[in-house]
């Protein structure tokens, strides 16, 4: 039998090849969250969803919030679990705590941190927001300077986020605690780990943080669909104070059935099985070891950006995020373009650059179930697309990084 001659998809003003319309192989989903699900977790979901009602279920739920208290680090406080975004995890946090007219102190680190004082003043809060460049996290001598400026206490609430998925800073909470007790201030302290808890140390409860917001999307290795609350007594106090209105997303409504692995709505399900599952997988690597791995491969990853002779968005290395990496391209090449060149050839999923520096900045998320071979594949594509898309760099980041993961 005679082969077929199948014709060639070139460009025929350029004679260069198009990217294939199909494209074999796995996708590389690394943008810095949702991340990619694995396969035990994928398989955890996939089954009948049961009676929320019933004591199958009630064993799942308790398992689950249970579980749950150990990725945060907390013993004392309660966690709430939402069929939400991280979106609405902040919201939860506002609506139990805080009152209209309320101040809070909020920094800006980067567009999440925006967007989270935008949502704070639709509550009716007075933002008291400290402006940012974007490449630096909170600077814990500003916060002692406005919390010991606020003589009458109107600060109610510090609101941090912990890593600032758009620029890969990550800020140290520990030391906005110490400020915060330095100046004997009894704001709350509100932190979104979003694209840090179980992916970057983090520890609520000996912190001393009052309410930590995550979502399912990211460390967590989930789809996205969960929202939490990790809540300190002194929070759970303050809830009963509060003034803004509250019915889905009331702490108080979740207690009662939580104390029995139920919800008060219905909750879901299928995700709470892939829950149950993820915290099985974090606990067998053990979460130090699960931070560990992840500020390898972060590191590895900024010393293929060194090599490519390209420049980190995050200017303090104490600050550098292990989940993500920000780099900002050179001037005249647009990130987006970049991107979906990428994506086109290597089907590789890169993040985009948000608020001011959309168009300026890509970012490369490292962060949930990955190892070694995964971003070594995911360098090696960007490499790939920095020469294609004509990116002035040295073409060595990928011997960079894979020499300091072979050592």
């Amino acid at each position: 039998m005679a082969h077929q001659n199948f014709p060639s998809r070139t460009d025929t003003g350029t004679g260069h090849c198009l990217p294939p319309s199909y494209k074999a192989g796995r996708h590389f989903l690394q943008i810095p969250g949702p991340t990619n699900v694995p396969d035990r977790i994928l398989r955890a979901i996939d089954r009948p969803t049961i009676d929320h009602r019933g004591r199958e279920f009630a064993r799942l739920g308790r398992e689950c919030l249970e579980g749950m208290k150990q990725i945060f680090n907390t013993a004392n406080g309660e966690v709430f679990i939402f069929p939400a975004s991280g979106t609405g995890a902040w919201e939860a946090a506002i609506v139990n705590t805080l009152s209209a007219g309320d101040h809070v102190l909020l920094f800006e680190t980067g567009h999440f941190a925006v967007l989270w004082g935008q949502l704070a003043e639709k509550f009716g809060l007075i933002v008291d927001f400290v402006p940012g460049d974007w490449r630096h996290g909170i600077d814990t001598h500003v916060v002692a300077a406005r919390l010991s400026s606020d003589r009458d206490r109107a600060i109610k609430a510090v609101m941090c986020v912990h890593n600032e998925t758009s620029t890969g800073v990550t800020s140290d909470i520990a030391a906005v605690r110490k400020a915060m007790d330095a100046e004997k201030h009894p704001a709350l302290l509100m932190v979104d780990t979003v694209s840090s808890l179980a992916s970057i140390d983090y520890r609520h409860e000996e912190w001393g943080v009052d309410v930590t917001i995550a979502g399912s999307q990211k460390g967590l290795m989930l789809p996205p669909g969960l929202g939490f609350n990790a809540v300190s007594p002194k929070a759970l106090a303050a809830s009963q104070k509060t003034g803004l209105p509250r019915a889905f997303w009331s702490w108080e409504e979740m207690q009662g059935p939580n104390a029995n692995g139920y919800f008060p709505s219905t909750p879901a399900t299928n995700l709470l099985y892939g829950l149950r599952e993820a915290i099985s997988m974090l606990l067998e690597e053990g979460l130090e070891q699960v931070f560990q791995r992840h500020l390898r491969l972060s590191e590895a990853t900024r010393r293929a950006v060194g090599g490519w002779g390209l420049e980190l968005l995050c200017l303090n290395p104490t600050e550098y995020s292990a989940s993500c990496t920000a780099i900002l391209m050179p001037d005249g090449f647009n990130e987006a373009q970049f991107r979906v060149l990428v994506l086109d050839y290597y089907n590789l999923s890169l993040g985009a650059g948000l608020g001011k520096f959309a168009g300026r900045v890509f970012r490369i998320g490292h962060l949930g179930d990955l190892n070694d071979l995964m971003l070594c594949g995911t360098l090696c594509g960007i490499e790939m697309g920095l020469a294609r898309f004509g990116v002035p760099h040295h073409p060595c980041g990928v011997s960079a990084a894979m020499k300091y993961l072979a050592e």
